[in-house]
């Protein structure tokens, strides 16, 4: 009887379910672990029984964000090169993206240029060059001081920027100042016209006044 015990106990019915699933996606892990089921049964010499069932589900979700894009470094290598290194980079949850490239810096160009121009004693074209950004012909107008063009300085440089206006390299400036001076001069104009009316029209009046009191003087009572 011993050993049929034994032997009973060993021929315990027991079942096992386990059901695991995993989805990957760009920038999310998702882990759904269950559906573990686990029964067992036990029966006794003398005829009862114990059932006892467990049932056990587990769901997981992780998220994390991808990693940030790093924009690109873009050096001159030199002091003597006038190229600026210009990078962005945009980061979104799915997807990155960055880049850079390099520009001249034409004014950092033209300065290098004049400085050069100058030491080797040619003022005049260190100044020429100089002139090609519309702040310095602005500034060496307002100052008296013309900037060359076609070999021609001072007055008969003057002269052919009058001429040949369309050259200079503030004419958006210029042209817009003409229109603003002309602007102003016309309503400069229509004032004075209308202070010069009122003015003729109290002279009239006093003009009648004078007039009158004259003729009044002159009159004389019938007799």
């Amino acid at each position: 009887m011993k050993y049929l015990s034994i032997l009973l106990l060993l021929l315990l019915p027991f079942k096992l379910f386990a059901a695991e699933s995993q989805t990957n996606t760009s920038g999310s892990n998702t882990a759904i672990e269950g559906g573990y089921t686990s029964t067992a049964t036990t029966t006794y010499q003398s005829g009862s029984s114990s059932n006892s069932t467990t049932n056990s589900t587990t769901n997981s979700n992780t998220k994390s964000a991808p990693p940030s894009a790093s924009s690109p470094s873009y050096n001159s290598m030199t002091q003597d090169v006038c190229a600026v290194g210009i990078s962005a980079g945009v980061q979104t949850f799915g997807i990155g993206l960055s880049g850079g490239k390099h520009t001249i810096d034409k004014n950092c160009e033209r300065l290098k240029l004049a400085r050069i121009l100058n030491d080797f004693g040619m003022k005049v074209a260190a100044v020429a060059i100089l002139c090609q950004d519309e702040r310095v012909f602005e500034s060496m107008i307002q100052a008296g001081t013309v900037c060359p063009i076609d070999g021609k300085i001072g007055n008969e440089a003057m002269k052919l920027w009058s001429k040949y206006d369309h050259e200079r390299p503030d004419y958006k400036v210029y042209v817009k100042r003409i229109k603003d001076r002309e602007k102003a001069d016309k309503e400069e104009q229509k004032r004075i016209t209308k202070e010069m009316e009122a003015m003729d029209k109290a002279k009239a009046k006093e003009d009648a006044k004078l007039n009158n009191a004259k003729k009044m003087k002159e009159w004389k009572h019938p007799r």
